[in-house]
């Protein structure tokens, strides 16, 4: 005789799971900051023309960079000049950032009749601006009539005030925590570091002036995609076991690998052997000429970081070709302003740099004569009225630069 098998029911709930109530909870805040926005010789900036503006310096909210543009001839050729324009940018990397904004132009008679253009303190019928991407702005076309503007109080010694405020709107959810676990930092860059250090598994390997350098062809695709589309795609190198790499010299390419696997920079004067103060700017030119090559974004903007702080008689003029052929923005305007200074533009002539600017970038010589003309006519209002002067950037396109170390 067969044995009937019963089935075993599940077991019931336990009295302390069955029928518990769990909750979480959305929060969104409202993270805020503004900037303070001088605007001197306003009638000197009349006549630059519809769609030239003068921006402010960048400023941090919420994590992102922002900027005030004025438009004294106003955004767009339909207003003929008629009114001035006023927008606050996004200035960094993003993506449909939503913010709450306050344009205010102060009225400087003491009065207090400002006149605002505000996101906050009311009730938004499609809520918070939301901006797409870097560049994104809000603002208003026709901000001002200009004849009218010209006879009020906001315009005071030739100078506007402008205040604008910023809310980055950003939300996150809470939940009940129960459990509290410390977890140490990552430790990858370690490990792909001591991966490119011993060499175990390497299966690229690269001449670069005379050196050779092995590598991890999965590693270098994942960090970069001129490596990635060099060793993987359809185009790639007939032989990428060993590749010949030109126009880099052996430290920067070995600062380069450094920076792919450690994603940190290395100890200049170690790496390159050189006890020299100037080591560390020599290899920042050098390695964000590299950095544009092989698409490393976050490299060329630490390189771009480094040299703003470094600018000097002796490095700006090659500094300026460098982020003219680059296409670094921020970079040249900081070159551009230091240039212009009278006192350093006599120094910086003297320079090779300057001699190979002058031949690699001929447009940034009418640039820089501009900010010249534009550092002389500040100087001259303000040996009349004391007031500080504020000066824009510009931005053009240009070359590949090289120097050898």
């Amino acid at each position: 005789m067969g044995r009937v098998l019963h089935e075993t029911p599940n077991p019931p709930l336990s009295s302390s799971t069955e029928g518990a109530t769990t909750s979480s909870t959305s929060v969104m805040k409202t993270l805020n900051g503004s900037h303070h926005f001088k605007i001197t010789g306003y009638s000197q900036s009349k006549g630059m023309g519809v769609g030239k503006y003068i921006a402010s310096d960048m400023f941090m909210v919420g994590g992102y960079l922002w900027a005030v543009y004025f438009y004294p001839d106003g955004k767009s050729p339909e207003d003929n000049a008629a009114y001035v324009s006023l927008f606050i940018a996004l200035a960094s990397e993003g993506t449909d950032v939503r913010a709450l904004f306050e344009l205010t132009l102060l009225d400087q008679s003491g009065k207090q009749r400002h006149k605002v253009h505000s996101h906050f303190g009311r009730t938004l019928e499609s809520g918070p601006y939301t901006l797409k991407y870097r560049g994104s702005m809000w603002g208003y076309k026709r901000f001002f009539r200009r004849t009218l503007l010209e006879q009020s109080d906001y315009l005071k010694n030739d100078c506007l005030s402008v205040h604008c405020s910023v809310g980055v709107v950003t939300s996150h959810t809470e939940g009940p925590k129960f459990y509290s676990i410390a977890v140490p930092p990552s430790r990858i860059g370690h490990h792909f570091g001591q991966l490119l250090k011993t060499g175990k598994g390497a299966d690229v390997s690269f001449e670069v002036d005379g050196e050779v350098f092995y590598a991890h062809k999965l590693v270098l695709a994942a960090r970069s995609p001129v490596f990635r589309a060099q060793l993987f795609g359809p185009m790639k190198e007939q032989n990428t076991k060993q590749i010949k790499v030109e126009d880099i010299e052996a430290p920067v390419f070995k600062a380069l690998l450094h920076f792919m696997y450690w994603d940190s920079l290395p100890d200049m004067q170690e790496l390159t052997g050189l006890d020299s103060k100037w080591v560390t700017t020599l290899m920042s030119q050098h390695l964000l000429a590299a950095a544009d090559r092989y698409g490393l974004e976050r490299l060329r903007l630490l390189c771009e970081s480094n040299l703003c702080e470094d600018v000097t008689i002796n490095t700006a003029a090659t500094t300026l070709a460098l982020a003219e052929q680059h296409h670094c923005f921020q970079l040249k305007a900081v070159c551009l302003k230091f240039v212009a200074v009278p006192e350093n533009l006599r120094a910086v002539m003297q320079t090779d740099g300057f001699v190979y600017l002058k031949e690699s970038c001929p447009s940034v010589m009418t640039e820089l004569l501009e900010y010249v003309a534009r550092v002389i006519e500040h100087s001259m209002y303000v040996c009349k009225h004391g007031i500080e002067p504020i000066f824009d950037g510009s931005d053009a396109n240009g070359r590949r630069v090289k120097q050898r170390l």
